[in-house]
């Protein structure tokens, strides 16, 4: 670790981050990093780490304003300053790398432009050999290529990965003692996700950069952090060392979060955290986490508690907190089931392409899946392996392939609007993203009885009667009908989703990534939640992730397909504890687990070699 003097790092203390009309977002928050150091900023949507993150560039969002405390970085006071005198230190004292690099980096400009502008910006006075050296530098150290081609290349000629490494050097480039990273593996596939870590943290040791890591999934930050701070309602209530926090959690929401992580190397149910976080005015008096916590007492009820030293440099915000370790976790694995008969859905020699003439390009090549009443099917792959566009075949919204999908005996046409009713009816699509499947102008009311009324052909009182055991099914309050996509959480929008593929009464889902921006406890809770669905309605589920921790926590088989073939197919179990195939390794290699870090000998070889470029 690298030895600095106190004013090189973060210095954050008492802050507290509140609306125009008085309610508090972010409440006596205070945080210490130094270069060399990663902190880790966890908690659920909502909890106030995004907001503190983005206050530490000395950065609000209009309405909002902090109104106590103090924030310094390396030296440099960060609120109560214009905005012109904070562009110039954005970047050169701190830097921010988003969630979402597609929506960052300028559309309109080349990857090589966008890295000059930075350093001319912050580099006064630097000759044009010098930024072309250090652009070479940057891109070498977040294993990208420094040809011309590629500097000449727009954002999105790139992968996912390759955006977000474009991200980070670009944050990287003026070298600033602090980087602030908001979600920067959230959406990515596990192998892409790995390579984005080893990347972030071998520039943190090699150059002592000092990391505000911010995350909703503790095994991500466990392989970078160094301390862990874990925010809730918009307080910290435990921070620490990693080790210590993640392996003896003294607070039933970091317990909780914890039990909600999957793991590829066990099969348990995951159990969501119960109920939901409060909002912001909606804060009790005593702990925000009471509602939600079998350990609450009323004087958990009637005072905030204070965040006191249980352990040496172990802080934590609750007066139970020798109690949590007594806290029951369901480690049962989940028996195999024994499905039998003829299978309900049958995918012969699929092979999909896009494109015609010159540009036509196959991207699945004779792809075969069964899939029988009640089972779930996992179509496993890291981004660009076809599952995607397999399931969309399936479902009728890809018609440019050859093969066959037979279900329940019938041979299915290619489009989905030259499928009967009832064959539209028996198979829904559940999208990764519910902000975007998601009508935004119609509410959740209209959006759900669509399909109750085109499909099932119901109207009035028993539409209505059929809205309502939907809603309870998803386990959502009825007046949620009345708002609309824009009022809701990630979590409640996805439950709203499966909702409306549940409404026509269907025999097979599928869910495409549904659950991979999701916080790990909302995850766990929609996870938890489909596996009830099937053991009431008998659903069978094509399931599409490249997560390995959720397949082993719900599916029956898995299908591992690599550049569009299926190089793997086996019973879930055997598949992750005897994989034959070496890409199957290579996935269970690069799946997060709780406090592996990078270059661990139970990691496979390939994580520590060259990245690919």
């Amino acid at each position: 670790m690298t030895d600095s003097r106190p004013d090189e790092g973060v210095i954050a203390e008492g802050v507290r981050i509140t609306l125009d009309n008085g309610d508090d977002i972010v409440e006596g928050v205070s945080l210490r990093v130094q270069p060399g150091q990663a902190l880790g900023l966890v908690g659920e949507s909502g909890s106030g780490k995004t907001t503190t993150a983005l206050a530490l560039l000395g950065y609000t969002a209009p309405g909002v304003s902090v109104s106590e405390g103090r924030i310094d970085i390396a030296g440099e006071e960060m609120t109560g300053r214009s905005e012109r005198t904070m562009r110039k230190l954005r970047g050169r004292v701190i830097s921010y790398v988003p969630q979402d690099p597609a929506t960052s980096l300028n559309p309109a400009q080349r990857i090589g432009s966008g890295l000059r502008v930075m350093l001319a910006t912050h580099r006064e006075g630097a000759s044009g050999s010098d930024i072309e050296g250090r652009i070479r530098q940057v891109l070498e150290d977040v294993h990208l290529p420094t040809d011309k081609e590629f500097l000449g290349r727009f954002p999105h000629q790139l992968s996912g990965g390759q955006q977000q490494r474009v991200t980070i050097g670009n944050a990287v480039s003026c070298e600033p003692p602090i980087v602030v990273l908001d979600e920067p593996t959230t959406g990515l596939d596990v192998v892409t996700q790995a390579r984005v870590i080893e990347a972030v943290d071998r520039l943190r040791r090699e150059h002592g950069l000092g990391l505000v890591y911010v995350s909703h999934d503790l095994a991500v930050v466990s392989q970078v952090a160094d301390r862990v701070a874990v925010m809730y309602a918009g307080r910290i209530v435990e921070e620490g060392p990693t080790e210590s926090v993640l392996g003896e959690p003294r607070h039933p929401y970091t317990r909780g979060l914890i039990d909600a992580i999957p793991d590829p190397h066990t099969t348990r149910r995951l159990r969501g955290i119960p109920g939901i976080s409060v909002g912001v005015g909606e804060r009790p008096e005593g702990c925000s986490f009471a509602p939600r916590c079998s350990l609450a007492i009323d004087a958990c009820r009637a005072a905030m508690p204070t965040l006191d030293e249980v352990a040496v440099g172990h802080g934590v915000r609750c007066i139970r907190w020798k109690e949590v370790g007594a806290l029951a976790t369901d480690t049962a694995p989940i028996p195999p089931r024994h499905l039998e008969g003829e299978p309900l859905l049958t995918v012969e020699d699929l092979c999909i392409g896009y494109g015609s003439g010159r540009q036509a390009k196959q991207v699945v090549h004779e792809v075969k899946v069964e899939l029988q009443r009640g089972e779930c099917v996992a179509l496993i792959g890291e981004s660009g392996s076809g599952k995607t566009t397999t399931a969309r075949c399936i479902a009728g919204l890809h018609a440019q392939a050859s093969g066959s999908v037979t279900f329940d005996g019938e041979v299915l046409p290619k489009r989905a609007q030259d499928r009967t009713r009832d064959a539209r009816r028996r198979i829904q699509y559940i999208f990764q993203n519910p902000y975007d499947s998601l009508n935004p102008r119609h509410n959740v009311h209209d959006q759900i009885m669509r399909p109750i009324r085109i499909l099932l052909g119901l109207r009035g009182a028993e539409a209505e009667k059929r809205f309502e055991d939907l809603l309870d099914r998803v386990r959502l309050p009825r007046q949620i009908g009345k708002r609309f996509p824009t009022e809701l959480s990630g979590g409640e929008r996805q439950r709203v989703a499966i909702a409306r593929a549940l409404a026509p009464e269907p025999e097979v889902l599928i869910c495409d990534e549904i659950t991979s921006a999701l916080d790990v406890s909302v995850q766990a809770a929609v996870l938890e939640l489909l596996e009830e669905l099937r053991e009431e309605l008998g659903l069978a589920m094509l399931f599409i992730t490249h997560d390995l921790g959720v397949v082993s926590s719900i599916a029956d088989r898995g299908v591992v397909l690599q550049h569009g073939r299926i190089c793997e197919t086996a019973p879930i179990r055997d598949l992750l504890d005897r994989p034959t195939a070496d890409y199957t390794r290579e996935l269970l290699g690069a799946a997060p687990r709780l406090l592996r870090r990078p270059g661990d000998e139970s990691e496979p070889a390939h994580l520590g070699a060259e990245l690919p470029r």
